[in-house]
């Protein structure tokens, strides 16, 4: 692995773990293995490495996506994938955690990759419950951008609601909540 590449995946793991403004420079050449020169080689400070970080997680976690979303023939198997996707429920979501960082939230370019991340995740829901539609799987009301919105702040809160219990089994009522709400919207 790169010198580039160990800064950026020690730069992602820490900021799931830690946050952008809890992890420092320091912490992330540790995590790294990699001297101080390398860091300021490869990326001009802290945010561009963190915004290449961020990159790196929603490129893993779109192709975790793609195939979950690839499991299945039907529009509703295709989203019950996803929600079912294996997942660390009181370790919170890789993107969703950074919108809790007051930092992040602030600066359009730290924000800018979570944002492009949930709107890609939303349009490609879209996209398959449309499909759910064309099919005549799914009713031919069902406005699929809510409902595609509506799964993704599911999954976001069925995190919170597990951090906050401290329980792994409130994400998966939430996210059984989601399924049952699916099978509901069948044509």
């Amino acid at each position: 692995m790169s010198k580039k590449d160990a800064l950026t995946a020690a730069a992602a793991e820490l900021l799931w773990e830690r946050g952008y403004s809890a992890t420092s420079p320091a912490m992330i050449l540790e995590r790294s293995k990699a001297g101080q020169g390398s860091m300021y080689h490869h990326f001009a400070g802290k945010a561009e490495l963190a915004i290449a970080a961020m990159t790196h997680m929603s490129d893993q976690l779109r192709a975790k996506i793609e195939t979950a979303l690839a499991a299945a023939d039907t529009a509703t198997a295709r989203v019950n994938a996803y929600l079912d996707s294996e997942r660390d429920p009181l370790a919170g979501c890789r993107m969703g955690r950074l919108l809790h960082d007051h930092d992040v939230v602030g600066d359009e370019r730290l924000r800018a990759p979570v944002a492009e991340f949930f709107t890609w995740l939303t349009d490609r829901l879209t996209e398959v419950l449309a499909d759910g539609v064309r099919s005549a799987e799914l009713r031919p009301d069902l406005d699929v951008a809510t409902t595609a919105a509506h799964i993704v702040a599911t999954v976001q809160g069925a995190y919170v609601l597990a951090r906050a219990h401290q329980n792994p089994h409130e994400f998966n009522r939430a996210i059984d909540g989601a399924k049952h709400m699916l099978a509901n919207l069948r044509a």
